[in-house]
């Protein structure tokens, strides 16, 4: 049966979801956890929470899932080293220094490609197998046919069955940043997502804010898909929450009815969904906290402590119990597992009356509702006329159940070897005086005022190039590829054909394209949502197939200056930023496609545009300003490329623009913003 996985935020939590029936846990700790304002765990409460989870036969996984920047390598080798040391059975992690470094260090420690990294296809899943990972969580969008086939591909899967649901695909997620400086992917979201942003301009709505997800009450659906591990969301949640979400899961596991009414109960935004599993997105998706939800959840909340208040049961134990006159008494405890203890006492005494009985010495042992075990039995040996105190069989009881406590422990115990490889030993080589321009576009037109001799490459989607004249861009055309497909055999064979008509370069959104691209013989390209954002990383996709990386826009551009550039490096310049990508449009549940607006709007009166992939399946919504770092080029200096990315500009425009970036000239609009390559991320 697939593992049931329950988050723990803190070790409150920790306690909430084992006596509740889980059978893992995921945690962070202090640094480097995608959940930055949980409470956490310092060193020494992972230690104790290991050790906790192995007496018990429970596993944790540790999340060292936030991007790394270069200044931050040393120290999250050092977090690695400890996670290692002390035995934790897997490592979660989006960022690719983290397989590096696992990889160089500890190849017999455990890594699972994180829900962060997008892998939603079946390349997706290989390349990751490739790379080492031994499980990916797959991208929480995925109806319950795909599930099943990524399920089938030999890596483990982890599948979200129940929790909070974001409005975009995580890892793809930069609303957060843009706005604020907190980002998603650096574990400070500020969830923009359920603030007032509105499909119907001078309403106030909440149209980024989806409702949680539960598939509990369809398990046996869940269970068929194959998926190893079932991942309940929540480590920002209460111990109560834990409890209620991990017990529920438990008998929904077991062909019980869990109680939806009470989950909702605890924490619901206006209910649950299971819309992506099921296939049907929509406005029945969406959601939000109101205070009603909040004053149900603050009623119930004391009760839910019944949940976790006794331990919950793991193993049977059986004694064996020996008491001769003249010898210390002995009591063995095994469990099911062949771990055992022996613990000594003291010599009987002689009875007065009647001696000792085994019916006495069961009574005593069987009391074992402190503890993680169910009686299974006791063999006793015991000479005639000897007396043994009750208290003395409960401190025997009590002794090696501890003794038996720490065998299991030790018998569960994954620490693994870690050698201290410099993962920073290579070169920075591929500096480059001044970037070649590259222009991304949604249609041909855009392209009558710009001279393609001074463009390095011309990137469009895929539809675009299928009309295009591949012949005539002279080796400059380069296929944008969809960042989310649930169609990924179609997106192959679409490029096949484009390869057949002489298209040689894509643009990788996600791992997966690497390996198609190989594939396929094609030059690939990576774009920003790879999420490059330190030189190992760079490293290592230029070691998977890229010819260049894009670096991360929520680098500071200082941060990429000094970035070792092993592979070209590049950046965008110009152009909306995406703020979101979704795959539940906002505009649609609102008001339909038919009196879209291609705009969405907050409280402030900006205007988000959204821009619709036209078929592909997902939408992006993009950043209120418009970026501009044509005056700023001098600031990358040693990048290899600057990306303008037009979306709505005609081709006066784009052409005009195009001209600034050649020649450095100042914005001549106030409505324009340098992202994130100076304020920086928190």
């Amino acid at each position: 049966m697939a593992e049931i996985l329950s988050p723990a935020g803190s070790p409150e939590a920790l306690e909430a979801a084992l006596r509740c029936g889980c059978d893992a846990v995921y945690v962070g700790g202090r640094s480097f956890s995608a959940r930055a304002n949980a409470a956490n765990f310092s060193d020494e409460e992972l230690k104790e929470a290991v050790r906790l989870c192995h007496i018990r036969g429970v596993k944790l996984y540790l999340a060292i899932n936030t991007l790394i920047l270069d200044s931050q390598l040393e120290d999250c080798k050092k977090a690695v080293a400890y996670a290692a040391k002390i035995g934790v059975d897997g490592l979660i992690t989006q960022d690719l220094c983290l397989a590096q470094i696992v990889r160089k260090c500890c190849p017999q420690l455990e890594i699972h490609a994180s829900t962060q990294m997008t892998v939603h296809t079946k390349n997706g899943v290989e390349a990751v197998k490739e790379l080492g990972f031994s499980r990916a969580v797959l991208s929480r969008e995925l109806p319950e046919g795909i599930i099943a086939e990524l399920s089938r591909l030999g890596i483990e899967t982890e599948v979200f069955v129940h929790g909070a649901l974001c409005m975009s695909v995580s890892g793809q997620c930069f609303m957060s940043a843009l706005i604020g400086s907190r980002s998603a992917n650096r574990g400070l979201c500020a969830q923009a997502c359920r603030l007032a942003v509105s499909a119907v301009r001078g309403e106030q709505r909440y149209d980024l804010s989806l409702k949680d997800m539960s598939t509990l009450d369809v398990m046996d659906r869940m269970l068929s898909t194959g998926t190893s591990s079932l991942k309940i969301e929540g480590r920002m949640k209460r111990p109560e929450y834990v409890a209620k979400a991990t017990d529920s899961c438990y008998k929904a596991c077991r062909g019980l009815d869990p109680d939806m009414k009470g989950l909702a109960e605890v924490f619901s935004r206006s209910g649950f969904t299971k819309g992506y599993f099921e296939g049907k997105t929509g406005s029945g998706m969406f959601g939000r906290r109101e205070k009603e939800d909040a004053a149900v959840s603050a009623s119930v909340l004391p009760k839910l402590h019944e949940l976790y208040r006794s331990e919950f049961k793991r193993d049977t134990v059986s004694f064996v119990f020996t008491a001769k006159q003249g010898s210390p008494v002995s009591l063995s405890a095994a469990d099911s597992h062949g771990s055992s203890f022996t613990v000594y006492g003291e010599i009987p005494q002689t009875a007065q009356n009647k001696g000792l009985t085994a019916e006495q010495v069961q009574k005593q042992l069987s009391k074992l509702g402190t503890t993680i075990y169910e009686f299974g039995g006791c063999e006793c040996d015991i000479g005639e006329m000897l007396y043994v105190s009750p208290a003395q069989l409960n401190a025997l009881r009590r002794e090696v159940c501890e003794g038996l406590d720490e065998q299991r422990a030790l018998a569960n115990d994954r620490s693994v070897p870690f050698k201290d490889v410099d993962i920073m030993a290579f070169d920075g080589g591929c500096e480059c005086s001044s970037p070649r321009i590259r222009i991304q576009i949604s249609s041909e037109k855009q392209l009558e005022n710009i001279q393609l001799n001074d463009i390095e490459f011309v990137i469009m989607p895929l539809a675009g190039c299928e009309k295009a004249d591949i012949q005539s861009y002279g080796g400059r055309l380069m296929a944008q590829l969809p960042r989310f497909t649930f169609d990924e055999e179609k997106v192959i064979h679409r490029l096949e054909a484009l390869a057949q008509r002489g298209l040689k370069h894509i643009l990788a959104a996600n791992i997966a394209h690497l390996r198609i691209g190989r594939a396929l013989g094609l030059t690939v390209h990576t774009d920003f949502g790879l999420n490059a954002t330190n030189s190992v990383a760079v490293k290592l996709l230029g070691e998977l197939g890229a010819s260049d990386v894009t670096a991360s826009f929520e680098l500071k551009a200082s941060q990429i200056r000094a970035l070792k550039k092993s592979v070209p490096v590049g950046v965008i310049g110009y152009g909306r930023l995406p703020a979101m990508l979704t795959v539940n449009c906002p505009i649609r549940q609102a008001v339909g496609c038919g009196k879209c607006t291609k705009k969405l709007f907050d409280p402030t009166g900006r205007e988000f545009p959204v821009r619709c992939s036209k078929g592909e399946g997902y939408v992006e919504i993009l950043n209120s300003d418009v970026l501009y770092m044509a005056d700023k080029l001098a600031d990358f200096r040693g990048a290899a490329f600057v990306t303008l990315c037009f979306d709505g500009e005609n081709a006066e425009e784009a052409g005009r623009i195009v001209s600034a970036y050649k020649t450095g000239k100042k914005a001549e609009t106030e409505n324009i913003t340098r992202g994130l390559y100076y304020r920086g991320i928190i």
